[in-house]
């Protein structure tokens, strides 16, 4: 917008009335030069703001699609976390059962081994009494032959 004199007021401030008017026509021109800058001036910062308001406006998408984001990776996370903790438990189990089976095992094999070292003690009771019986019968058959003429 740029402010104009019309033609009879210019007509009028360019004759010669005197240094009151020459003084007004200044005073007018350098409000004409003031409101033409204030107005450039006034739409450089409509740009500016035109210009910022589309910056917040995409940055105000971008945080949304990152607070998206970080929702979705918490989520995702707790998840992992229960799959984690669910395998772990699975594991865990896993793990007692092979235990609980590795004992039940061991205990078996030490029951067996227990009766097989009793079954051999018994055998070798067995072994020493026959064995013990015969020499006992040969020295009686001995004693017998010492006596006899």
């Amino acid at each position: 917008m740029t402010l104009r004199l019309d033609e009879r007021d210019a007509a009028r401030l360019a004759g010669d009335e005197g240094p009151a008017v020459a003084l007004a026509m200044r005073v007018v021109t350098r409000v004409a030069e003031a409101m033409e800058a204030l107005i450039r001036e006034n739409e450089v910062l409509k740009e500016r703001l035109r210009a910022l308001e589309e910056e917040n406006a995409r940055l105000k998408e971008a945080e949304g699609e990152l607070k998206r984001a970080v929702v979705a990776a918490e989520r995702i996370a707790r998840e992992l976390k229960a799959q984690a903790e669910r395998e772990a438990e699975l594991l865990r189990k896993e793990a007692q059962a092979a235990k609980e089976r590795l004992l039940q095992e061991a205990a078996q094999e030490l029951k067996r081994l227990r009766a097989e070292i009793e079954r051999a003690r018994q055998e070798k009771a067995l072994f020493l009494g026959q064995v013990r019986a015969l020499f006992e019968g040969y020295l009686e058959a001995l004693k017998r032959l010492e006596k006899t003429p």
